[in-house]
């Protein structure tokens, strides 16, 4: 990317996120004391033996797959699976009751023990069944065959069940996320789409970085992703369709600097758009490409979301004061506008939780950036991440944890600027880096996949 690019969008981003407030009013203001939330969660013992074969042996795929599993628990922070060096030896799975006078001395409040093993036609026979050992009592058990390349997957599934069989929400370990991954110096970051598994398995280059991408984001569907790519320094929005590995080219929209959203049905993409030297909010038919104005405002009006149900919509916009982004919520088609958003600082990239309840956003307060949610009417604000810059919360899709990225500063030799991404409860609680080839920024995480 040339320097003339490179400037370009850093006007954008200056223009969007008002970061142009004065440096020196900042440092005379009175310091307030900006608390961030951190959840206090004790996790469940669990204990995840190595899955066996109908010999009642450990097996190598056995072993895999209850190693997935425990690391997609363990990631949660919610479950803390025991060491396997305090296991009894392995016993055949048959369904049967197991002796609880063996686990409950390890400490074990869940006890998850499997079958797996190698059949016929490249397949895998899978059982599993899932124990309160503390009750005395079966809670989860399912039984099938799957590919043997399905082996990752039916691993995060049976994680799935045994979170929601034991949290009462739904699990996300099935679940694929996209980004934007960087490489080079500041000046010179090459940036392409990649994406990867939630625990950063399976990871795939999708783009070559010959130009400029920005901003993904998956549809509903999850065979489809939304982005941003600059073209002879314009903004060209391409849907990319996972399954075929082709896009599709919606158009050029000059002064877009946000990819546009899906709606939930997948009829439509919401977007910002700047035009005659006003920022407003639009929204495109999928089936016609026809474009509705939602907002005509002198202001800018950007960074629109939709509610669950299609039926509102979230975005940011300085309509408040000059410079000063607050959250609003409308209806959909454009009506009852109003401000949620009260407390200080500037607020921007609101996204609406897949449960509805909440929403995440990113605020900037006195040169700092923060991840935090608040009710849907503007109650309840708690701050869960800081940083030099942390940006692009998405949402797992069961509306508990969010994933956005941490960039570091830029050295003035061109050097640092390094950017990451990181996964955190929405209770602050378990904050934890992705691990990725390269840098990393924009991620969007997938619905539950089908």
């Amino acid at each position: 990317m040339n320097m003339d690019m490179t400037n370009k969008i850093l006007r954008i981003f200056i223009i969007l996120w008002g970061i142009f407030c004065a440096a020196s009013a900042m440092a005379q203001a009175v310091e307030e004391v900006i608390t961030i939330t951190e959840g206090n969660v004790e996790p469940t013992p669990i204990a995840i033996p190595d899955f066996v074969g109908a010999d009642g042996k450990v097996s190598a795929i056995g072993r895999e797959i209850a190693s997935i599993i425990s690391d997609d628990l363990e990631g949660s922070g919610l479950f803390r699976p025991l060491s396997a060096a305090a296991f009894i030896a392995p016993t055949a799975v048959d369904g049967g009751e197991p002796d609880f006078a063996d686990w409950r001395p390890l400490g074990a409040d869940a006890l998850l023990l499997g079958r797996a093993e190698a059949a016929a036609g490249g397949t895998i026979d899978v059982e599993f069944y899932l124990w309160d050992v503390l009750r005395g009592a079966l809670i989860g058990a399912a039984t099938g065959s799957i590919s043997t390349q399905a082996k990752r997957r039916i691993a995060h599934q049976i994680a799935d069940l045994v979170y929601k069989k034991w949290t009462g929400d739904d699990g996300y370990f099935d679940t694929r996320i996209v980004y934007v991954a960087e490489s080079g110096p500041a000046n010179k970051r090459i940036k392409r789409l990649a994406i990867m598994d939630q625990d950063g398995h399976n990871h795939q280059f999708i783009t070559d970085g010959a130009d400029l991408v920005l901003t993904p984001r998956f549809s509903q569907s999850v065979q489809e992703i939304a982005y941003l790519n600059y073209f002879n320094d314009e903004p060209n929005v391409y849907i990319l369709d996972l399954q075929s590995a082709t896009s599709e080219l919606l158009g050029s929209f000059p002064g877009m600097s946000f990819a546009p959203r899906f709606s939930y049905s997948g009829e439509s993409l919401i977007m910002s758009l700047a035009r005659d030297g006003k920022t407003n909010i639009y929204v495109m038919n999928l089936s016609t490409r026809q474009i509705t104005q939602l907002t005509n405002t002198p202001y800018i009006d950007t960074s629109p979301s939709y509610a669950p149900d299609d039926s509102q919509i979230v975005f940011n916009s300085d309509r408040a004061g000059k410079g000063n982004q607050q959250l609003y919520i409308m209806d959909h088609n454009g009506r009852n506008v109003r401000r949620i958003s009260r407390g200080k600082g500037r607020y921007a990239t609101p996204v609406w939780s897949p449960r509805g309840d909440i929403i995440a956003f990113t605020k900037i307060y006195k040169g700092d950036f923060y991840i935090g949610v608040m009710n849907t009417d503007g109650t309840g604000e708690r701050l869960l991440a800081r940083g030099f810059l942390v940006e692009a919360p998405t949402w797992a899709p069961n509306g508990r944890v969010l994933t956005y990225f941490k960039q570091n500063p830029t050295n003035e030799d061109g050097s640092g600027g390094e950017a990451y991404l990181y996964r955190i409860d929405i209770t602050g609680f378990n904050e934890r880096r992705l691990i990725t080839p390269q840098g990393a920024s924009d991620p969007a995480w997938s619905p539950f996949l089908p």
